[in-house]
Formats: C-alpha cells, sequence, structure tokens
C-alpha cells in the first residue's frame, strides 16, 4: 500500500487529525525512533483531541450563549455578592444535570445572573451535553410564530431534547394566557427528563402574580420548585457597574 493510497482513505474516512499526523510522521526523520505502537499512538491520540475539539465548538455554537467566554473559574467572589463558591463548584461538575435537576438563579438586575448562568452552561459542554440558552420572551415569540405557522410541535421537539436549557429574563413581564400555557408545554415536556436554568429578578412567590392564571401558575412552578438548586445573586453594586460593563 503507499503513502498515497493511505492519506487518501485517512481522508476517506474523515481521520483528518490522523492523516495530517501520518504525514508528519512520514516526513520527519526524528519519528523512525518511535515505536509502531507510539506512532500509532500519536496518531490516535490528536484524533481524539480535534474530535473532542470539534464537538465543544460545535456544542458551544448551538448553545447561542448571550456570554459565551463565561466561565466558573473567572466568577467574581465578592464577599456581598454572597455566593457559595463550594456549591457552585459543585453544580460546574454537571452532575444536576445528569440527574435531571433544575437550577434557580434569582437576584436584582444587572448582579451577575446570566454570566453565572451561561458560566454553567459551558461547563455542561465541556460534559458533552447539549446546551441552548434563550430569553423567556423570545422563546414565547418563537412558540406563538410556531403555532401560527404549523410549526409548534415541530418546535416543542427541539427544545425538549435540548438537555440544559437556559432561560433568561424568567417571567420578566406578566403573560397572558396563551403564553402561559406554552410555558406549562414547554416546562412539562422537559419534567423529570432533562434541566433548566432560570435566571429572575422574582423570588418564586412571585411567579404565580406574574404567569397569572392560577392553575397554570401552580402547574408550572409544582414541576420547577420541587427538584430545583436555588442560588441567590446579591451585591451592594452591580456588575455591570463593577466592571463597567454595558449589556
Amino acid at each position: 500500500m503507499t503513502v498515497e493510497s493511505t492519506l487518501q482513505k485517512l481522508n476517506e474516512l474523515k481521520l483528518y487529525s490522523m492523516e495530517k499526523m501520518y504525514m508528519d510522521q512520514m516526513s520527519d526523520p526524528a519519528f523512525k525512533d518511535l515505536s509502531f505502537d507510539d506512532r500509532l499512538s500519536l496518531m490516535i491520540d490528536g484524533e481524539w483531541l480535534r474530535r473532542q475539539n470539534s464537538r465543544l465548538h460545535r456544542l458551544m455554537t448551538n448553545a447561542q450563549f448571550k456570554m459565551s467566554q463565561a466561565c466558573v473559574e473567572d466568577l467574581l467572589y465578592y464577599d456581598d455578592r454572597k455566593l457559595d463558591k463550594a456549591f457552585i463548584t459543585k453544580l460546574s461538575t454537571c452532575n444536576f444535570v445528569g440527574e435531571n435537576q433544575n437550577v434557580i438563579i434569582k437576584g436584582a438586575s444587572g448582579n451577575g445572573k446570566s454570566y453565572l448562568a451561561c458560566a454553567l452552561g459551558v461547563s455542561a459542554c465541556r460534559n458533552n451535553y447539549s446546551v441552548r440558552y434563550v430569553r423567556l420572551p423570545e422563546l414565547l415569540d418563537e412558540l406563538a410564530v410556531a403555532r401560527l405557522n404549523g410549526t409548534f410541535q415541530k418546535t416543542m421537539k427541539v427544545y425538549r431534547k435540548i438537555k440544559l436549557l437556559i432561560l433568561d429574563e424568567w417571567l420578566l413581564v406578566s403573560l397572558d394566557e396563551m403564553q402561559a400555557r406554552d410555558l406549562l408545554e414547554i416546562v412539562e415536556s422537559r419534567h423529570m427528563t432533562s434541566s433548566t436554568i432560570f435566571c429572575s429578578q422574582f423570588d418564586t412567590a412571585g411567579w404565580y402574580e406574574q404567569i397569572g392564571e392560577s392553575t397554570l401558575a401552580d402547574a408550572i412552578i409544582d414541576r420547577i420548585i420541587h427538584s430545583s438548586h436555588n442560588i441567590l445573586v446579591d451585591g451592594k453594586i452591580s456588575m455591570r457597574e463593577r466592571l463597567g460593563l454595558h449589556s
């Protein structure tokens, strides 16, 4: 078998990193001192790393993070924020995702709820979980459009399959009855099968008024609070003011 034939087959098999490393080994005399097993191991490790990086890039792109640069390692634990570093570090292992649990992040506007949620989302991507970030108003608009054009069930299927859904601006504005029904569809379809991070300026007691219709509010909230971890992001100074953020 010729070198050209081997390279062609590696390319056809989409083993692109192995193809490149094989070319490097053939052109660099230093590799001749290595055993066959060592050379093969180097090629396999390179291909594995390429695929891991490619998968992470795909997961990060599909997540549509508001802050794709967010990471748990860069969180700022100022005393007035009252963040439990050990607890957040534990959440960053994403065991809560594997166990289909939720996280409720509460705090005033500008205190860093979105950054923390995105940081946990990035950790989930690193752990090979599918993630999607979306503002609740945008999600409700998307579902309303889907109802009109007959793609509601198809859209629901997409959101049902996402392992970790990040809902920002959770109940920031009051819902009408149809929005509340659509929200129940989302929550019900994901209940006990996947995880959601809710970013809210309101304590859970204030969710009832924002949802409106009492029966729907009970159904939605009951499916969330009993399987959720709670984080309060406090702060005497908002993170936007503290860091000069403009988003």
